[in-house]
């Protein structure tokens, strides 16, 4: 989180009270250590992934820290079964009632590179998504929000698969809950393009649905890789969308720009 520098006006009476103010700045500027972040030049600086990282799919995904920014690098391709797979692959699943679109995964450029903020800024103003890639999720593959193309997702939505993804245009990507590995639970969804990570419908703290939850699907609790401290996350909202028979990944806004 960038903060704001901090301006002084020194007006010069004796050089040795101006050299007394300048060394009580530098010594205010020096860095900073605790156990996790590292203050340098009013910057903090992450040192270390959050745990929640761990949960991410390795075979697709590279997430590495660069200064006060998360990188997440990932091929685009999920750990997981799709009609989009194409037959013969071995993670192909057959799905007739699925309206395919062109492209199959295997032959298709799937690759993503987003960044987000290590510490994202919840004192802002939000920020509506857009229609493209809006996070990562922990298989690998893009989220998008709850539109496609110029219109509605309900327009598309005979080409979703079991998971609620499809690909076109562009890239493998999730508009609905991916039931592959979050349904109806509290499994880590993936991170979102504002550097809040988004989880299933229920609370990892309550076990439950969660009633106390923002315009964007977020609250601030204890979540299962959080060590007892409370975090401001997102859950996907349990509210049936549309004719889908299935919940918005995520629609927005964004709380944490």
């Amino acid at each position: 989180m960038k903060k704001n520098n901090l301006f002084f006006k020194i007006v010069p009476v004796l050089a040795i009270s101006a050299t007394i103010i300048l060394a009580f700045i530098a010594c205010s500027s020096d860095s900073i250590t605790d156990d996790d972040d590292v203050i340098v030049d009013d910057e903090e600086v992450v040192t270390e992934l959050h745990a929640a990282f761990a949960a991410f799919n390795t075979d697709a995904t590279t997430i590495y820290i660069d200064g006060s920014d998360i990188v997440i690098e990932t091929t685009g391709l999920p750990n997981h079964e799709s009609v989009y797979w194409g037959e013969g692959n071995e993670l192909y699943r057959d799905e007739p009632d699925v309206d395919l679109t062109p492209s199959i995964m295997s032959s298709n450029n799937n690759a993503t590179t987003i960044t987000v903020d290590a510490t994202p800024n919840l004192t802002g103003s939000t920020v509506s998504t857009q229609v493209n890639t809006i996070g990562i999720a922990v298989s690998g593959a893009s989220i998008f929000n709850d539109q496609e193309g110029n219109g509605a997702l309900n327009e598309a939505a005979g080409s979703l698969d079991w998971t609620g993804a499809h690909i076109g245009p562009g890239v493998y990507h999730y508009h609905l809950e991916p039931k592959a590995f979050t349904n109806d639970d509290a499994n880590l969804v993936g991170i979102l393009l504002d550097g809040v990570f988004l989880y299933g419908r229920k609370c990892d703290s309550t076990e439950t649905y969660p009633t106390d939850l923002d315009a964007s699907g977020g609250h601030t609790t204890t979540t299962q890789y959080t060590n007892g401290e409370e975090e401001y996350h997102y859950h996907i909202i349990n509210e049936i969308y549309s004719t889908t028979g299935s919940y918005i990944a995520f629609a927005g806004p964004y709380q944490g720009y």
